[in-house]
């Protein structure tokens, strides 16, 4: 617990850190750009391209991400203590929220060109995936089969040859879904990263997301509709071009004695595996490989003790350590706390504390209905194979579209039927919210062994029975997974859910969304970094006190 809070301090310190450059830095804005961003329909093809291309940068930076600290955490004691209660609160923050702070600092690295804000767009969409692929890399090495670590050690594997033969593949299935979620989610604040408000000043980068982003400020509704429907041919051609092969091959990776029953399949799979350049270019990936593995046997063997002995001498550099971090933690708690309150003392924290609350609220109420509705719904898609191939682009086209595109219709209906923005907000937070759940419980369905799911049918076991004793039990731990993404997802979907507009119309409810959206666009820095502070307060702690004991209820009694 003390460790935790340490770590939760070391990150708001650096947030804080990054802060207090900014506004010391003299940065010369330059004038708004938005006249750069054509509304004419026929630059779409081209938008839409610019906007692909940052989501594969962005995507791949991701993966290369959690695959080098995804492995380094769940292999390295000291770095697992210092970078999963990290990456718990990075996934907490809502960096959104820093967009404006880091378009100023990519503009200072880049000054006088557009490469500032094409760094900010994208290492905002990297935010928005690299947490969720992390832990996913982290908890696949964690629970690798004890028979492939006892092989290893016993074959004294290179540590470059344990990545690449063991770890990586043992993580393929779930790296493939979890960065099926994390583009899914990062399509959700598509607009918000190329459509940026900075002090005043408005920055827009050729993009669907600021295309669209115009025209809802306009109250454009065609240019709205053209946007919608490109949108929905990106997500399709993701889909099919990218995810559903990398599904298809992936299920190579499966560690199971059973048939699984049909095999995914994928078109473009089976043309690149009929294509001759595919098997001349593995050729000369072997090559290299080998070339690698002969070559990196500085990293080490993997000939680690079972149990690791820590020293006296390693003792006393630990106090040592943590002395220092000490040190360090309460002079820059003190420098944070004097910075957000300015001068007002424990009152400043008032108002974001009572508005965190109100969301959390939503956020309950978000969990709860996207479970009542999407838990019995995904059981039965990942349980049937045909219908996982139906649903599969249905929900990640739902999943993937950006909320923020309905606005005008939200709006609309909001003011007609005179719907108050205070329950409105729920709705618009489970839109970008409740995916994960039905995503995640999907994957536990359609891990659950083939021989558990056959003796179900030879006893003949069905009704109420079967869901409470099979099914339920069987995606339980996959579920707490979806829900505690799909709360991160709810709380920061809230600052772009509890303020919306449509042209001079303007909605907001009252919540620390809308809280830090408002001090985002004034350019208040430390309202800014106050309701950030605020808000990772509330979800780590609601990670802490709820779902650390829904995921040991799970490997204690729901493992499989």
């Amino acid at each position: 617990m003390l460790a935790d809070i340490a770590i939760a301090a070391a990150v708001f310190i650096v947030l804080f850190a990054v802060v207090a450059l900014i506004d010391s830095a003299d940065v010369p804005l330059p004038p708004s750009n938005d006249a750069k961003i054509s509304d004419n329909p026929a630059s779409l093809p081209y938008y839409a391209v610019r906007s692909m291309l940052r989501m594969m940068i962005a995507l791949g930076l991701a993966y290369a991400f959690a695959l080098i600290f995804g492995f380094w955490a769940a292999r390295n004691r000291k770095a697992e203590q210092l970078m999963v209660p990290a990456l718990d609160i990075l996934q907490s923050v809502p960096v959104l929220g820093f967009l404006s702070i880091t378009v100023t600092g990519f503009l200072a690295l880049f000054p006088g060109s557009e490469l500032g804000l094409e760094a900010a767009s994208i290492f905002a969409i990297f935010t928005a995936m690299a947490w969720n692929i992390t832990f996913s890399m982290y908890a696949s090495s964690r629970s690798m089969s004890s028979e492939f670590d006892e092989m290893s050690r016993l074959f004294r594997l290179t540590g470059w040859l344990r990545f690449w033969r063991l770890d990586v593949p043992n993580a393929t299935i779930g790296l493939v879904w979890n960065g099926m979620m994390s583009m899914a989610g990062a399509w959700f604040f598509l607009t918000a990263s190329e459509d940026i408000s900075v002090d005043g000043n408005n920055y827009a980068i050729p993009g669907v997301g600021a295309f669209a982003g115009e025209a809802i400020d306009d109250g454009n509704w065609t240019n709205i509709s053209w946007a919608i429907l490109t949108m929905i041919i990106m997500i399709v051609l993701t889909n099919v071009l990218l995810w559903r092969p990398l599904v298809a091959w992936s299920e190579k990776f499966r560690n199971e004695q059973s048939s699984t029953g049909t095999p995914q399949k994928s078109f473009v799979l089976t043309l690149i595996r009929r294509a001759r350049w595919p098997a001349r270019l593995g050729a000369v990936r072997r090559r290299i490989a080998d070339w690698l593995v002969r070559h990196t046997g500085f990293l080490g063997s993997d000939a680690r003790p079972v149990d690791r002995v820590v020293t006296k001498r390693g003792r006393v550099w630990d106090v040592i350590f943590w002395i220092v971090v000490t040190v360090f933690l309460v002079a820059g708690v003190a420098n944070l706390y004097v910075y957000v309150s300015d001068g007002q003392g424990p009152t400043a924290f008032v108002e974001p504390i009572w508005l965190a609350f109100l969301t959390m609220l939503r956020v309950v109420v978000v969990i709860v209905l996207s479970t009542l509705i999407w838990v019995p719904v995904a059981i039965k898609i990942g349980m049937s194979p045909r219908a996982a191939k139906i649903a599969q682009p249905i929900v990640q086209i739902c999943a993937s579209f950006p909320v923020n595109f309905l606005y005008p219709i939200v709006v609309t209906v909001f003011v007609a039927w005179d719907i108050s923005m205070n329950w409105g907000a729920i709705l618009l937070m489970m839109l970008g919210a409740q995916w994960y759940i039905l995503f995640n419980t999907i994957a536990g369905a359609q891990a659950i062994p083939t021989d558990l799911r056959e003796a179900m049918q030879d006893m003949r076991i069905g009704g109420w029975m079967w869901w409470r004793k099979f099914a339920l039990p069987a995606v339980f731990g996959t579920y707490v997974t979806g829900g505690v993404t799909a709360a991160g997802g709810a709380w920061n979907a809230s600052i772009v859910a509890e303020k919306v507009s449509f042209g001079t119309t303007i909605l907001v409810a009252a919540g620390i969304g809308s809280y830090i959206a408002e001090a985002t666009i004034e350019g208040n820095n430390r309202q800014v970094l106050l309701g950030v502070v605020v808000m990772s307060i509330f979800v780590v702690a609601f990670n802490r006190i709820f779902w650390r004991r829904m995921y040991a209820l799970a490997e204690r009694k729901y493992s499989l």
